[in-house]
């Protein structure tokens, strides 16, 4: 059961509650804050003790409690607090670099007044930068000059001053102004804002609790192991608990932040966010409002908490949203969209079909889609002992029989943003398309290796097939998509996975402490690694498709390869199995080619590789003008790119006779398996 307590876990972005007074209260303009100083609570110290052992002898990494884990930590806990290295001073850092080789013994010792120091510094740097900020917005911006501002200051130098750290802070306001200049805000509109974002920022920073600090701290560790693993203090972990106990409802995505941004990790298959297509992952969130015409609220360096206190509410009930997507950068004008709330129905999460006619060389071919866009089941149902629960496998076996009437050529089975669900699913499906044979291997901390096999002898689909991934496809997906390229049953198109080859499982810190009635949290930790039955893990490099496409993701840092701390690539024993082979490796060259021929002359295909380039100049750039008119012709350049592209597609459309709109992958994926047909099944 634990991969579907963690796929509940992120859920906790659309579980109704709705919006309290409170939170309402909380964007009051009152300066009037109090910074007090910190300190750890009694209990603090044994339960870092309790986690600093757990992580060091169960964690899956295997990693030593000593000077380089010391190190690593004390850059992450001051990264957490400043990332872009605008609030500390360098005499702060050197000041604390005396701690850096020492924080693995305090550890061991339960002793934490590093953190809680440092933590009291930021507060007291904090204030200093609100004061300034106030006094700052009250004076115009000039967006006439020629000046530059760093968009990424994380390996930037620290400010030496006061004055310096103003000099920063000019620019960073005038950029975060410059932006809302652009989304059309007058003077008056910019200044509001502002004033009100950092007032609110103030007023989260002053309610910092010492246990908020104790868990930043712990995260701080926790992430020195890998990305995946997580401290949630008692607060947190009851929140959770509390949210597990209501229906779904609300927009169906799950949240997480990055820097002063709200940025959507994933989008719940069959939620309102999904259906609508209107927000995606890595899509950051920067302000909501109620209803259709309710004030958007700024939530730009809000906490996550509060942010979803915002975006949750009943059902039917409307939401609106600024975001930034994820394709454009920081800098561009947010856009707003509006989501109506629903409960999310384990049927809207269902795998859809549907059919697709197309003409290669003078033959017909009709081929069938499968859209699957989560490995679940209904466990409940299966639990009553029904014979037809829902469930991934269920539903695809219906399909292919369905398909089966119609006497498709081929089938094409779309994983595209599909994070993952059960691993049985997964090993179930497979088996669909398989005879009998292994499908994954699992290794735990321990190196001991199980095999996870499909046992049911023969298969109920064997003619061609194309499985479908991208950069958001994740976990079970990929276990999927690996077993079906290494058995050379299906050929795999699309672009490189996430990545995501790990297990995590929770451990409740209160089974430690039984004679206390104190609360104590939880841990989410990695336990195992995913190989496939080549021996090769799906970690950190995912699954490399036959023939790759270019996607907006490629140029974005998306993926487990992006995290820091992420477990890397590795390989184990392959296990005995029958590969297919069927013909694909011998026309693996000729479809790459014939493939390569149509995007030399498809118009869409240019388009978007000038739209990906454009978007990776973007991500990359260091520096941004702060001159207006420079920034708003590079705006309408990206607009004219998507007006063209949308016009190419109707075109194409038109030319081809569709009636529907089928996407451009899936399009060229069916004329590779199309191709695929002619190479191979032509009498």
């Amino acid at each position: 059961m634990h991969q579907l307590y963690w796929k509940m876990l992120v859920l906790i972005a659309f579980v109704v509650f709705s919006v309290s007074d409170a939170a309402h209260a909380d964007i009051a303009d009152s300066t009037d804050f109090t910074f007090k100083s910190l300190q750890p609570q009694n209990k603090h110290p044994r339960t870092g003790q309790l986690i600093s052992t757990l992580l060091s002898r169960t964690h899956y990494k295997n990693r030593d409690i000593d000077d380089s884990l010391s190190s690593n930590l004390f850059d992450n806990y001051i990264e957490q607090l400043d990332h872009n290295r605008m609030y500390f001073l360098k005499s702060d850092i050197q000041k604390f670099e005396q701690f850096r080789y020492k924080l693995d013994d305090a550890l061991k010792t339960g002793q934490l007044g590093f953190a809680f120091s440092v933590y009291n510094t930021f507060q007291e740097r904090f204030k200093t930068r609100f004061d300034y900020i106030q006094g700052r917005l009250q004076k115009p911006f000039d967006f006439t000059l020629d000046e530059q501002f760093l968009v990424d200051r994380s390996q930037a130098a620290y400010p030496i001053h006061q004055t310096q750290a103003d000099s920063i802070w000019n620019k960073y306001l005038k950029n975060a102004a410059l932006k809302l200049k652009l989304a059309e805000k007058d003077e008056q509109g910019i200044k509001e804002t502002l004033t009100k974002r950092y007032r609110n920022y103030a007023r989260r920073v002053s309610q910092t609790s010492d246990e908020d600090v104790f868990q930043l701290f712990m995260n701080a560790l926790a992430e020195c192991f890998d990305p995946h693993t997580v401290y949630m203090s008692p607060k947190t972990s009851e929140d959770f608990s509390i949210r597990m106990s209501h229906s779904l409802e609300g927009i169906g995505a799950a949240l997480r932040t990055e820097d002063e941004y709200t940025k959507v990790a994933e989008i719940i298959p069959g939620g309102p966010a999904d259906k609508s297509d209107l927000l995606h992952a890595n899509d950051r969130i920067i302000g909501v409002g109620q209803g259709t015409n309710g004030e958007i609220v700024d939530v730009i360096g809000w906490r996550i908490d509060d942010v979803v206190q915002l975006i949750r509410g009943p059902k039917s009930t409307k939401v609106q949203l600024k975001i930034i997507p994820a394709e454009d950068s920081i800098n561009d004008p947010p856009k707003t969209i509006t989501l109506v709330r629903d409960k999310v129905q384990l049927s809207d999460r269902a795998a859809k079909s549907d059919t697709l006619f197309l003409q290669n060389n003078d033959k017909n071919y009709t081929l069938g889609i499968i859209n699957i866009p989560d490995f679940y089941f209904d466990y409940e149902a299966m639990r009553r002992g029904e014979e037809n629960y829902s469930s991934t496998t269920n539903d695809v076996k219906r399909i292919i029989k369905e398909f089966k009437n119609l006497n498709v050529d081929g089938i094409i089975i779309d994983l595209r943003d599909n994070g993952g669900g059960f691993l049985s699913e997964a090993i179930n499906l497979t088996g669909l398309f398989i005879d009998e044979g292994p499908v994954v291997q699992v290794r735990d901390t321990r190196g001991r290796v199980r095999t996870e096999r499909d046992d049911d002898e023969g298969t109920l689909y064997d003619g061609p097939l194309a499985v479908i991934v991208n950069r958001i496809s994740a976990s079970a997906s990929e276990i999927f998509a690996a077993a079906i390229q290494d058995y050379h049953r299906g050929i795999i198109l699309g672009s490189q996975s996430f990545g995501k080859g790990t297990v995590q499982n929770i451990v409740k810190l209160k089974r430690y402490f039984p004679h206390t009635n104190k609360k104590h949290g939880q841990v989410k930790m990695t336990v195992a690694k995913f190989y496939r039955i080549d021996g090769g893990s799906t970690q950190h490099q995912g699954v490399i498709p036959d023939i790759e496409f270019p996607t907006r993701y490629d140029a974005m840092e998306i993926g487990e390869s992006s995290y820091d701390q992420a477990l890397l690539w590795d390989e184990i024993k392959p296990v005995s199995y029958q590969s297919y082979k069927l013909q694909i490796d011998e026309t693996m060259p000729q479809l790459k080619q014939l493939h390569r021929a149509r995007m030399a002359n498809d118009q869409e295909y240019k388009l978007l590789m000038e739209e990906i380039e454009a978007i990776e100049q973007s991500h990359n750039r260091k520096y941004v003008s702060l001159n207006y008119e420079v920034r708003k012709n590079e705006l309408d350049q990206k607009e004219k790119r998507k007006d063209r592209r949308r016009e190419i597609r109707k075109e194409k459309q038109k030319l081809n006779g569709n009636e529907k709109d089928v996407d451009f992958m899936i399009e060229e994926s069916a004329n590779i398996l199309s191709d695929y047909l002619l190479l191979t099944y032509t009498e």
